[in-house]
């Protein structure tokens, strides 16, 4: 019998929270009390996990969102807290999670991030070798052991920080990337490689690079899922409410989103811009259920699932058959969204917290 699926949702701490995309409502911007209502909706609906992501101009800390909200969780539930290499010094982060991991009782996940530094742009390769040493030092102060780190980001021997505890279990970390050298680190040291949108041949072929990857490493990776969705009570019903989402978005305000972002010269929005190329250009979709419109106002995860409840269902139960352990899902705007997939999708999934060892 295959593992429970989690399905996890995301509170929009990066100002991405729209009733129409492209037009900024001040009541759905960015800020603790809003982001607070989206976790707890989602808490309250019976979700496993929630993003809470990480942008350097952009909206809220994830740190700092996740210290304040922590108290408030409630087990199963866990927060993927969205971390940015090296906007923080390495032995400090772990402390800081160590921390978070404490007050959420060991129900802390981490979602790395291989960003430049605001102001600092690196070519790729050494944009990852920086990631995987973050990876690296976390991995061994997590786990309790001394850490003797000599490479060429950091030069580190010390002991792992009394915030650590006796725990010594890092938090399952998280994380994505479509080049050669980001797939070269989630096979070396991440737990669940996550995905955008993609076709389902595209999402089998990145599963079976991984896979062979990280076997090459003597590894195994679970697999991630980030999309957005758009549930009606008939299909019909979802299309026109895509269409609406999109109706009053002026292309050069969506262009401009699009390059606000940090990483939006990356191999993984290069493909999701690829998606928009290949979908049909009377309706945006790039196959069943699978519409593109997203990305016109989006760096990121720049697509949708459309459909009824029964479709929607459908269309994730095929992605599990494909490989995927775990959905990150959103929709606009998130606290409607969130109990719109909750009271009609959710409970209809054998879904539960990702256990790396299943």
């Amino acid at each position: 019998m295959a593992s429970p699926v989690e399905v996890s949702w995301f509170s929009a701490l990066c100002d991405d929270d729209y009733e129409y995309l492209g037009v900024v409502d001040p009541a759905l911007r960015s800020s603790y009390a809003h982001c607070r209502d989206i976790v707890l909706r989602a808490q309250h609906d019976g979700f496993d996990n929630v993003l809470l992501p990480s942008g350097y101009q952009l909206g809220v800390d994830s740190i700092a969102f996740a210290g304040a909200i922590a108290p408030e969780i409630v087990d199963p539930m866990r927060l993927l807290v969205a971390v940015r290499c090296g906007e923080l010094w390495p032995p400090q982060l772990v402390r800081q999670l160590a921390t978070l991991q404490a007050m959420l009782t060991g129900r802390l996940t981490v979602n790395i991030i291989s960003s430049d530094l605001p102001g600092e742009t690196l070519p790729s390769a050494p944009r990852y070798q920086r990631t995987l040493e973050v990876m690296q030092i976390l991995r061994t102060l997590f786990e309790g052991r001394p850490l003797d780190h000599h490479g060429e980001f950091y030069d580190l021997e010390l002991d792992p920080p009394n915030a650590i505890g006796t725990a010594s279990t890092c938090p399952p970390l998280y994380f994505g990337g479509l080049s050669d050298d980001a797939r070269d680190v989630a096979a070396r040291a991440a737990d669940v490689y996550l995905m955008w949108p993609d076709t389902e041949a595209g999402i089998t072929a990145i599963i079976a690079d991984l896979t062979r990857r990280a076997a090459e490493y003597g590894r195994t990776l679970r697999f991630g899922y980030r999309v957005h969705t758009i549930v009606r009570e008939t299909e019909s019903e979802a299309r026109a409410a895509a269409a609406t989402l999109v109706s009053q978005l002026d292309d050069d305000e969506g262009e401009r989103i699009r390059s606000r972002s940090l990483d939006s010269q990356s191999v993984g929005v290069r493909r999701q811009a690829e998606l928009r190329d290949q979908a049909a250009a009377d309706d945006g979709f790039v196959e069943e259920h699978l519409w593109t419109g997203i990305g016109r106002a989006r760096s990121g995860c720049g697509a949708a699932l459309v459909g009824d409840p029964d479709q929607i269902v459908a269309k994730l139960e095929h992605y599990r058959s494909l490989g995927i352990d775990a959905f990150i899902l959103s929709g606009y705007p998130h606290l409607d969204a969130c109990e719109r997939f909750g009271r009609d999708v959710l409970g209809r999934l054998d879904h539960g917290p990702l256990t790396l060892d299943a």
